[in-house]
C-alpha cells in the first residue's frame, strides 16, 4: 500500500511537471496553456492556498483539488504532446518552485483576511 501511494505521488510529480512544459508549448490550446500554467504554478508555490495545518481541509488541495485539475489538463492536451512532456519531466531532475506563485498565493491570503477582517469590523462595531 506505501509502495502504491509513493508511486502515486511520484507520478503526479512527474506529470506536475509535464503540464508546465505543456503550458509552454506552442502546440498547445491556450484553454490548456492557461490552466497548465495555473494547475503547475500552483503546485509548485511554496504556499497553499489552503494551509495544510487546517485539520482535513488543508490536506484536500493536495488530495483532491490538484489531481484533478491535472486530470482535466491531461485531457485537453493531445496524447503525443503529453507523452513527450513527460519523458522531459522523467528526465528532469529537480522540479521549479515559483516564487512568482508563492507571492500571488500570499496576496490572496492577505486580501481574504483582510475581507474577512473588514466585515467582522463592519458587524460587530456599533
Amino acid at each position: 500500500m506505501y509502495q502504491r501511494l509513493k508511486n502515486w505521488a511520484r507520478l503526479l510529480r512527474r506529470d506536475v511537471y509535464a503540464i508546465y512544459l505543456a503550458g509552454r508549448d506552442p502546440e498547445v490550446s491556450w484553454l490548456a496553456k492557461v490552466l497548465a500554467i495555473a494547475v503547475a504554478a500552483y503546485a509548485f508555490s511554496p504556499i497553499d492556498l489552503i494551509p495544510d495545518f487546517i485539520p482535513v481541509v488543508g490536506l484536500l488541495d493536495d488530495l483532491i483539488i490538484l489531481p484533478l485539475g491535472i486530470m482535466l489538463i491531461v485531457s485537453l492536451i493531445p496524447p503525443e504532446i503529453m507523452a513527450k512532456h513527460r519523458a522531459a519531466a522523467e528526465a528532469a531532475s529537480q522540479r521549479p518552485v515559483s516564487k512568482i506563485a508563492g507571492i500571488v498565493i500570499a496576496v490572496i491570503w492577505t486580501i481574504a483576511l483582510a475581507a474577512i477582517g473588514w466585515i467582522l469590523y463592519r458587524r460587530y462595531s456599533t
